[in-house]
């Protein structure tokens, strides 16, 4: 089975059926958009161009894109020690001990804190009243934050915070799937997401 393409997965938004919340897997509402790897700014261009254009009036939907990355490097900004950040001191400290500071932005990155902080930007965004639908999460940056976070594990610890009656989340993942696993990169193996439903043709 084969992704499917840019305009065929722009169309499968557009639907009516899959903007209703309650439909698909009510128990799963995590999807998987795979594309090559080295298509990654052209994707992530992509994702914002179908933001803009949900918002038309034709579908009148406020997609919520959030950068992975640059979300925990948000939520690294907002953990204040004193009068530095954890995102200032990790600068500093990784010009001293490099291997130190990955294991600590390992743990840092799966910790519940951080899963919660997401949690709240997507519920915040879920439920603000301007006038839009908002069934869909767009998720990318999913490779940035490789080796400190695989993307199993952040589906997986999420599923606490998760409301599947509410909205869909779209991972926009750079890679393929291998057998029950994914390869991030079309190289490394990034473990099994058995949740969640790819986003191909049938």
């Amino acid at each position: 089975m084969k992704s499917m393409t840019i305009p065929e997965l722009y169309e499968y938004l557009c639907s009516p059926q899959f903007q209703n919340e309650n439909s698909g897997n009510i128990f799963y509402n995590y999807y998987i958009y795979q594309y090559p790897a080295n298509k990654e700014y052209e994707m992530r261009r992509q994702v914002q161009e179908f933001k803009e254009k949900l918002e038309r009036p034709t579908n009148f939907v406020d997609a919520l894109v959030l950068d992975l990355f640059k979300v925990f490097c948000e939520y690294l900004s907002s953990e204040k020690f004193g009068d530095t950040s954890l995102l200032d001191d990790t600068f500093e400290e990784d010009k001293i001990h490099p291997d130190m500071v990955t294991n600590e932005l390992t743990t840092e990155a799966n910790s519940d804190n951080f899963i919660s902080f997401v949690s709240h930007k997507i519920d915040e965004h879920i439920n603000s009243d301007n006038g839009y639908k908002h069934p869909y999460v767009f998720i990318h940056g999913i490779g940035k934050m490789f080796p400190y976070l695989r993307t199993n594990v952040f589906l997986t610890r999420y599923e606490k915070y998760n409301d599947t009656s509410r909205y869909k989340i779209i991972l926009f993942y750079p890679g393929h799937q291998e057998g029950n696993s994914f390869s991030l990169f079309d190289t490394l193996e990034d473990s099994h997401t058995y949740r969640a439903t790819l986003l191909v043709n049938k």
